[in-house]
């Protein structure tokens, strides 16, 4: 099977038909994508301005959309890189046992819906790599109030999200499935408010 540097010569080979290159761009986002599979594509779709179902199209904008996608995950890897290191550090001072944020980033170990949009049609529209350094810098500090992605104050909880963690805050402005240890008790709070009461049956 072909990993993502691999793919990625292939959406570079000037030798190879478009329809190809577009394919193995397809594939690339089976080896990472941040908003999972289709929101990613949608997104990569949008930004670099082909449809979904293009087999004939510029190459260079299959090119713009893989540079976005590899700056991306160079953004995550280094990510990975320092919690593995952290994580090395804290089992050998004895702390053996992963706390909140390191429960979600062992869910999106590889960069798969690191950022996840449980609607493909609504994600962020900014590059990649931003929302991932957003993402990241939200990781590492105090849990706040809003989306750390793009400062939305409206956090809904889903708990219908078709992929894990099948339940949890949602941003109603850009789409992503926040992490819940980036988020105050009181913002999760206000987030479960959100959820319609059934009504009782007397």
């Amino acid at each position: 099977m072909a990993g993502f540097r691999s793919l990625a010569r292939q959406v570079r080979d000037p030798g190879s038909d478009t329809a190809l290159r577009r394919y193995s761009l397809r594939k690339c986002l089976e080896r990472f994508a941040p908003y999972g599979h289709r929101a990613t594509w949608d997104h990569l779709c949008r930004r670099h301005r082909f449809g979904p179902e293009d087999r004939e199209l510029d190459p260079g904008r299959l090119v713009a959309a893989l540079e976005e996608l590899e700056e991306a995950r160079a953004v995550w890897l280094a990510y990975e890189e320092e919690f593995a290191a952290r994580r090395r550090r804290e089992k050998h001072g004895g702390l053996r046992r992963p706390g909140a944020l390191d429960d979600w980033h062992l869910r999106t170990w590889g960069g798969n819906g690191v950022a996840r949009c449980d609607d493909p049609a609504l994600h962020p529209s900014e590059p990649l790599a931003e929302v991932l350094r957003r993402l990241i810098t939200a990781l590492q500090s105090a849990p706040g109030e809003r989306c750390p992605v793009c400062a939305g104050p409206r956090i809904e909880w889903r708990p219908d999200l078709d992929d894990e963690p099948w339940f949890g805050p949602v941003c109603g402005d850009c789409g992503v499935v926040v992490p819940r240890a980036v988020l105050t008790a009181g913002a999760l709070a206000r987030a479960r408010d959100t959820v319609p009461r059934l009504a009782s049956v007397a």
